[in-house]
């Protein structure tokens, strides 16, 4: 006897796309990932906290992952960062990779939950929310070795990592 496709787990919906690294590009991707989301049925509390990881960890990509701060797509040149949103039953995951190099070790300290930012410094509290609000948030290099993946995950009800 199967399964009603209600009892059955849900395949995961994906949105991928491959990006100019720019700031104009982080703007749109939050469009297109809210209604993504809202297509998935995932609740709106959920989405703005997808949008605001998105949100940080694209802005990442553009400022220090070889997009040298630009803010349109033609300050971009050929430099581009990879954004993909999985939605599944009981939770979701974003991945964005950028081209910048970068060694991940370098950056785990401060994807940890329990590391208070220097209240000083006028930034790093962006990895430091998004700790907070995610049950994973990890760092590896991208497939072509070029850069760095960063890889954020939430399951509903849950937020201890």
């Amino acid at each position: 006897m199967r399964d009603s496709p209600r009892n059955q787990a849900r395949e995961p919906h994906a949105l991928e796309l491959d990006l100019p690294a720019a700031h104009s590009a982080v703007r749109m991707a939050r469009a297109v990932l809210r209604r993504f989301a809202s297509m998935e049925g995932a609740p709106e509390r959920e989405i703005e906290t997808m949008e605001f990881v998105a949100s940080e960890l694209l802005a990442n990509a553009v400022d220090h992952g070889g997009g040298n701060h630009a803010m349109e797509e033609r300050d971009a040149g050929e430099v581009r960062m990879s954004f993909a949103v999985y939605v599944r039953d009981g939770g979701w995951e974003i991945h964005v990779g950028d081209q910048g190099g970068g060694d991940p070790a370098e950056l785990e300290p401060f994807l940890k939950k329990d590391d208070i930012p220097d209240l000083e410094n006028e930034r790093g509290r962006g990895f430091f929310l998004m700790a907070q609000m995610l049950t994973d948030l990890r760092v590896t290099r991208t497939r072509d070795q070029r850069g760095l993946l960063f890889v954020a995950v939430k399951r509903y009800g849950a937020n201890e990592r």
